[in-house]
């Protein structure tokens, strides 16, 4: 009964569905360029042969799914990638491997959604973490089109809110012909709610390849900075960049340097008129790509950069883990040897965090006091930093073997593709 609710709402509500995306789109939140890949309409061809078709509703969901996407491309199979923020968008036009395309993923109102399904016609469906769309969830599924969740999320509070409608949820989540959960507790929840076939092999986002880097641009830094020391606040959220210049402005230390980079790089501007208002000598990337000897906070408010500063050696604290809660993707700056320091609210990462302190491939800090106290010791010890450093590589390169179990799970829905692929 929900569920015929809610798509007589998506079908009668189209103009009210427009208004908002304009609205979206007037604030930069949609791609005016390809805004009709919103509604449903394709962007380029459908390319011949098998189509498997992958769904991540962000960068992180995006992110954790490309070393799959690259194992499918090496089968011969071609890869639509969908995703429905302007960010993820122009990450993926960076990222994606050649064989592989992206559109924005259809507004879930059931003539975009067919629409999208009629052009793309694919073959699989796979899809990332927690983002339940029901018209397209439903109509994928009355096509026949097998559907796996891969990397399947339930937080707590997402099961307590779908507890109040069982059947709706059931109904989504029985599609899914197979259920790869990120962790047993999501693996519970998801089976709770009427999930099929649900198993737990790990997470993809221990399978990524280590972030890239423009190699002449890290030398540069590497130039400019010079022996200063340095530490990084990276993926940070509101609070925790003013946080970052308190602890600059505690450790004193001659010629330190500390490199912020927002979570969202449009509050650059905004955060530098915060440290400035500190007292803090602050330079914006986006502006200036120079690091002066003067300059004391650095903020890298660009985008697909991460890679070129966690190479730069100084210890790692990982944001929105102090002053927000959820936490940001630890696993990255380990898997390129940073010394990993995050806060206390890692929700979002229930088993990789503790996993990361048992194995000590990272520390957490409490509160500002004693990220400061943490930073200064690292900074101090050289030889302590890089063995920090080379406990997180160990163990990020110890974790990434799901990514061959997961090929090994997908292997009956693949075989019939791979099949025609040789036919054809």
């Amino acid at each position: 009964m929900i569920y015929r609710l809610y798509r007589g709402l998506t079908t009668i509500g189209g103009p009210l569905i427009a208004a908002y995306l304009e609205r979206r789109k007037a604030h930069g939140k949609e791609d005016s360029a390809r805004f009709a890949e919103r509604l449903g309409h394709p962007g380029r061809p459908r390319p011949a042969g098998p189509l498997v078709w992958m769904h991540g509703a962000s960068v992180g969901e995006a992110l954790s799914m490309l070393p799959l996407v690259e194992r499918l491309i090496a089968r011969g199979l071609g890869v639509l990638m969908t995703t429905g923020t302007v960010t993820s968008a122009r990450l993926m036009a960076e990222r994606l491997p050649t064989g592989a395309l992206h559109q924005y993923v259809p507004v879930d109102r059931m003539a975009y959604v067919r629409s999208f399904l009629n052009h793309w016609r694919p073959d699989l469906a796979l899809w990332a973490e927690s983002e339940y769309w029901p018209n397209l969830l439903a109509e994928t599924r009355h096509r026949g089109i097998p559907q796996v969740l891969i990397q399947g999320r339930m937080s707590p509070k997402s099961y307590a809110a779908w507890k109040k409608v069982p059947g709706f949820i059931h109904k989504m989540l029985s599609g899914f012909a197979l259920c790869l959960a990120q962790t047993e507790s999501d693996a519970g929840r998801i089976r709770a709610l009427g999930g099929r076939d649900v198993r737990c092999l790990g997470n993809l986002k221990y399978a990524v390849a280590p972030l890239p880097c423009d190699g002449a641009e890290l030398e540069r830094l590497r130039a400019e900075i010079g022996g200063r020391p340095l530490w990084l606040a990276a993926s940070t959220h509101p609070g925790e960049e003013a946080v970052a210049g308190r602890v600059h402005a505690a450790l004193g230390l001659p010629g330190l340097l500390t490199i912020v980079i927002p979570r969202h790089p449009t509050r650059g501007p905004e955060i530098a008129a915060g440290l400035r208002s500190q007292g803090l000598t602050v330079t914006l990337r986006s502006a200036d790509k120079t690091i002066a000897p003067g300059t004391g906070v650095y903020i890298a408010d660009t985008m697909g950069e991460l890679g070129l500063f966690y190479r730069l050696g100084g210890p790692v604290f990982v944001g929105k883990s102090l002053c927000v809660g959820g936490g940001q993707n630890p696993f990255e700056p380990a898997l390129l040897g940073a010394a990993v320091l995050f806060g206390p609210l890692m929700d979002n990462f229930p088993d990789m965090a503790p996993s990361m302190l048992a194995a000590q491939a990272a520390l957490r800090v409490k509160d500002e006091g004693e990220l400061a106290m943490t930073v200064r010791a690292l900074l101090a010890d050289p030889q302590a930093r890089r063995a920090a450093g080379e406990a997180a590589r160990a163990w990020a390169e110890g974790e990434a073997g799901v990514l061959h179990q997961v090929e090994e799970v997908l292997a009956p829905f693949l075989a019939p593709l791979e099949a025609a692929h040789a036919r054809s």
